[in-house]
């Protein structure tokens, strides 16, 4: 009997969480809130804020340069920003604690009708914990991307999208990035129509 491909392996574990993300009803009503709280956002000349650590800060950074760059095709910027300048966390962490280098950063930029997205895949990171009190304090509606049964943030956020199944972070974060990257094909589609090959 011949050991199954580790490689294949990985990709079927992979297509296994993304099929028990779509086969829970609240993931893809979850994601669809997520959408329309981007695009009210934007609408009313509001701010997108996204925080995470490690890969999630990556997937903070990715989802804002789409913002502010472009998706699919040239449309005006968009304002979002990702909390994700070294010389920012490494003053406030260095002044504050690493628990507040989020925080500090809701509490500079953010405003009543801007959007935080915070990322964890524990659900229980300290310092994304933090952001969504102050962003709670300042009437910031978050949206959190989590994992493993949501943890101590889940409870915290307006709108909880989390992965089920997956047990690591990878995966989990694989399952995050399609949900960022679908949540601006959604929000281009309603603002750029033209973008997509309709009329607006």
């Amino acid at each position: 009997m011949t050991a199954q491909d580790p490689i294949r392996a990985s990709f079927e574990e992979a297509a296994k969480t993304l099929r028990a993300f779509l086969d829970a009803p609240e993931g893809l009503t979850g994601v669809q809130q997520f959408a329309e709280a981007a695009a009210a956002t934007l609408a009313a000349g509001g701010l997108l804020m996204s925080c995470g650590n490690g890969g999630s800060m990556c997937d903070s950074m990715h989802f804002a340069e789409e913002w502010t760059g472009r998706f699919r095709a040239d449309r005006r910027a968009l304002a979002a920003v990702a909390f994700a300048d070294p010389s920012q966390l490494t003053c406030i962490a260095n002044d504050f604690g690493f628990d507040e280098v989020f925080a500090r950063q809701v509490e500079a930029l953010g405003k009543p009708g801007d959007l935080l997205v915070a990322i964890s895949t524990s659900g229980n990171s300290p310092n994304i914990i933090r952001a969504c009190e102050v962003a709670r304090e300042r009437g910031i509606k978050i949206v959190g991307l989590l994992g493993k049964g949501g943890g101590k943030l889940r409870a915290m956020v307006d709108i909880p999208i989390v992965v089920p199944l997956a047990q690591t972070s990878d995966r989990i974060q694989e399952v995050h990035i399609k949900v960022l990257h679908i949540v601006i094909e959604a929000v281009e589609r309603r603002m750029f129509p033209a973008n997509y090959g309709a009329k607006k």
